[in-house]
């Protein structure tokens, strides 16, 4: 979800989503159960798909990359937007953005991408399947594109686009006890969205709107 960069999505109020919610365990975390998972068929229904829109032009196809970085402990790959960006600056989110026509499929509109914003060089990505289209209110169709990424990976900041690249544990993302629900009332009706804060060394991430929407619809795939 978007709002306009006046306002601080820190300062809704929040109330726990952890409530008879497991956390996913380290054992369905590792490369094999992982990709084994996305091997599998699912009937099931994502909880977040799509934002109530405030833009007027036409949806417009995009892919992100979900890179499961293999590290002894595993972690998601994830960028700090630049602050002049004229769609979600500021923002943590994964690498990707809009379709271009040369593209061949969402999968390779997300390598592109992922390869422009933070040098990812597709020798150490294995695509291990997608998740649903999640549709953002700035109208845009996200096909997010889940990949294991090899630990040696060697990645170089587009510093147009991205102010920083970093990590988050996917324990801590998989573990409900850190998901945050917020409200919001407008004249419009009341807008929700997830929240997923992470402090690492440096600050506090804060993970939320389509980026936490598109994590919990991974934790309840993986948790199914």
């Amino acid at each position: 979800m978007t709002i306009p960069a006046s306002f601080d999505p820190r300062s809704v109020p929040f109330r726990s989503d952890a409530a008879n919610l497991p956390a996913i365990s380290a054992e369905r975390l590792t490369p094999q159960a992982l990709a084994h998972r996305f091997a599998q068929p699912a009937d099931w229904v994502p909880e977040f798909r799509k934002e109530p829109r405030f833009s007027d032009r036409n949806l417009t196809a995009a892919s992100v990359l979900i890179g499961l970085v293999m590290r002894e402990r595993p972690t998601v790959l994830l960028t700090q937007r630049t602050a002049h960006l004229s769609s979600h600056s500021g923002q943590v989110a994964f690498p990707g953005g809009k379709a271009d026509a040369g593209d061949d499929g969402p999968i390779h509109t997300a390598l592109r991408e992922a390869q422009e914003e933070v040098g990812l060089s597709a020798e150490f990505v294995n695509v291990i399947g997608t998740l649903p289209h999640y549709t953002t209110g700035s109208s845009f169709v996200i096909t997010p594109v889940v990949a294991l990424l090899s630990p040696d990976l060697v990645l170089t900041a587009n510093t147009y686009e991205v102010d920083a690249i970093f990590e988050v544990p996917l324990d801590f993302l998989m573990n409900p006890a850190h998901h945050r629900r917020h409200q919001m009332p407008t004249p419009l009706g009341t807008r929700e969205w997830l929240s997923m804060p992470y402090h690492d060394a440096e600050q506090e991430r804060f993970i939320w709107g389509a980026t936490a929407g598109m994590l919990r619809n991974l934790y309840q795939f993986l948790s199914l």
